[in-house]
């Protein structure tokens, strides 16, 4: 089993920044990709940004390329979302989520292939 509870969402004006974390408990940190979904009211879950266990690689939305930094901290079992540029539209609740399969360098964007999520976040933009 894994935990996951992120932290570091809030109210923004729009052009300003957040950074979310993500805390993992329950299993080894470095063996696990990484990701980070979003969910408005009424939209189903999308994809933001990825990144492998190796921290070699990742993925982000178009939306988001650009103005999003996803990173991890192996020593600190923790990953983080740096939201740079924010936008009315990226208000959501902000989803971690761990893929126990992955291998070193690889991640999904897609949620089914995730294995543990964490409880999310709420992030608002104010225009």
């Amino acid at each position: 089993q894994v935990q996951l509870v992120e932290s570091g969402g809030g109210l923004v004006q729009a052009g300003g920044s957040l950074r979310l974390s993500c805390a993992t408990s329950g299993r080894t940190f470095r063996s696990l990709a990484m990701g980070w979904f979003r969910q408005a009211p009424g939209k189903e879950r999308e994809f933001v940004a990825s990144i492998s266990w190796s921290g070699s690689l990742s993925y982000y939305a178009g939306s988001v390329k650009g103005r999003f930094t996803i990173s991890r901290d192996n020593a600190k079992n923790t990953v983080y979302l740096q939201m740079n540029s924010l936008k009315p539209e990226d208000t959501a609740v902000y989803y971690c989520a761990a893929d126990a399969q992955a291998g070193p360098n690889y991640s999904s964007t897609y949620p089914r292939e995730y294995d543990y999520w964490g409880q999310g976040t709420q992030v608002t933009v104010s225009s």
